[in-house]
């Protein structure tokens, strides 16, 4: 279930639009979360990751950057990250389309706060993940969510580090994940070919031997 969407520029955090609404099944208000989202939002740059996954206690935020404008949403962490982005894909695009020309210029926030009207209709129509058009969505192979970082909202936001250095993290730990493999390949080869040097000279000596001793 899309709970909250929220839109800001990159370069400073500022808010252009956003749309929220009361979880109507528990009473809960999502302000906590909209701060969450404001603080995350001061975290970005230009190297941060342009898709990125950050839970949050039962819920998952979901963003993606494209032209130097951040589109995030929060979701509970059941409904299904492929059509959380595809949601962020239509957001974009709509709003790009409206008003990409025109967000370096604003300095108050909130000042595309019309777009909510977009919003509404789109969240009406992602709504429901089990619909068939959703289905088709969820069984294309257009979008690789599965490499999409994920990251915890207490890493992100409690110890200061900027979500590009969380990437550049991720990507060394895969860069040495990637050479210990490599490392351990060549050692396990290194360790064949020293297994059967040793048999190739017990067979020599035997054959040296038999041939001193019994011709």
């Amino acid at each position: 279930m899309v709970l909250l969407t929220m839109i800001a520029r990159v370069q400073d955090g500022l808010p252009l639009a956003a749309s929220m609404q009361e979880d109507e099944q528990s009473g809960r208000s999502l302000t906590d979360y909209q701060n969450q989202a404001k603080m995350l939002f001061k975290k970005l740059d230009d190297n941060s990751p342009i898709r990125c996954s950050i839970e949050t206690g039962s819920m998952i935020f979901h963003y993606l950057i494209d032209r130097t404008v951040c589109y995030l949403v929060l979701c509970e962490r059941t409904y299904p990250k492929k059509l959380a982005f595809a949601y962020l894909d239509d957001i974009q695009n709509e709003f790009y389309a409206q008003y990409g020309r025109r967000v370096s210029m604003v300095s108050r926030p909130y000042y595309f706060i019309e777009f909510d009207t977009y919003i509404q209709k789109a969240k009406k129509q992602y709504q429901d993940a089990r619909s068939r058009r959703h289905v088709n969505v969820l069984n294309s192979e257009l979008q690789d969510v599965q490499r999409i970082m994920v990251q915890n909202i207490d890493d992100v936001l409690a110890r200061g580090v900027a979500l590009s250095v969380l990437d550049d993290k991720a990507s060394n730990l895969s860069s040495l994940s990637k050479k210990y493999k490599q490392d351990a390949k060549y050692l396990n080869l290194r360790s064949t070919h020293a297994k059967i040097a040793a048999i190739v000279v017990i067979i020599i000596m035997f054959l040296v031997y038999i041939r001193y001793w019994w011709f």
